[in-house]
This record gives C-alpha cells, structure tokens and sequence, in this order.
C-alpha cells in the first residue's frame, strides 16, 4: 500500500512539473470508493503535504450551525456519509462561494462534492476548496451539490 501512495505522490508532483491539472484526475461523478482508497493509504503512512482531488458524494449527517471565522476567511463545515461507517468534513469558503447565508445545507441533505482532500491526521482531514476559484497551489475549481442546486 505504500507502494501505491508513492506512486500517487510522484505523480502529483510529477503533474505540478509538467502542468498537468489536478482535474484532469477526477472522474466526473462521485467515486467514493476512490475516496476511501485515498485515505486508507494516508490512514497507513501517515501525515502527508500532498493534497488530492476528491469527489465524493453521500448524505449529510452533521453541520455546525455558525460559520466561524479562519484566517483565510469564514468558513462553513458539515460532514458526509461516503460509506462503510466513514464520515467527512467538507469546508466551505463562505467568502469565495456563490450561496445563500450560511448555513445551506441541512442534515439528510443529498450532496456531491468535489475539492481537495487534505489529511493532516486521522483527526484532522476533511475536504476543501469547495468553491469557484483556485490559488496559487490549488488549480482546480471545486464545488457542492445540495439536493440538486450547486453552491461554487
């Protein structure tokens, strides 16, 4: 397995070198078993700087009811039901995207989305990058589904 995660982190650096896009990777629906391959290898060899596209899609089981303020902003959390008992946090940049007040998403909502999955430890990983624009080490334009109507 970390064979396997080796493998990934080369190519994800080897597609910073030649300009390959992090979407050129991702499927254009969800693939939540992708998803939980993904972080079973971080899970394995622990923390990691690589950040991975993700797109994911499942129920939503919490959501904090205050956006809170980070340094890059105000924020939105709510986690979601992929499969096999796994839950994960989506971060949604309330300032980037185009969505009503916060919060727009409520427990049982259907959602898809898609972002960058960072995993800084099994207690801290969750799913980013859910909006409209991209940075300087972020290429790809994420978003989020909410029983049919998309927030970017």
């Amino acid at each position: 397995m970390k064979t396997i995660l080796r493998l990934a982190l080369c190519a994800s650096i080897l597609g910073s070198v030649t300009g390959v896009k992090a979407q050129d990777n991702i499927p254009a629906t969800c693939d939540n078993a992708h998803f939980l391959s993904d972080q079973q290898s971080f899970l394995q060899s622990g923390p990691t700087r690589v950040d991975l596209p993700e797109h994911i899609c499942g129920h939503v089981v919490g959501v904090t009811s205050r956006a809170r303020h980070s340094r890059s902003g105000m924020h939105g959390y709510f986690y979601v039901d992929v499969g096999q008992g796994i839950q994960i946090r989506i971060v949604s940049d309330l300032d980037r995207m185009n969505a009503p007040g916060w919060p727009w998403v409520k427990k049982g909502d259907q959602v898809d989305v898609l972002g960058r999955y960072y995993f800084d430890s099994a207690r801290s990983q969750g799913i980013d990058w859910t909006h409209h624009g991209t940075g300087h080490h972020w290429h790809m334009a994420g978003y989020v589904v909410v029983n049919g109507t998309r927030y970017e």
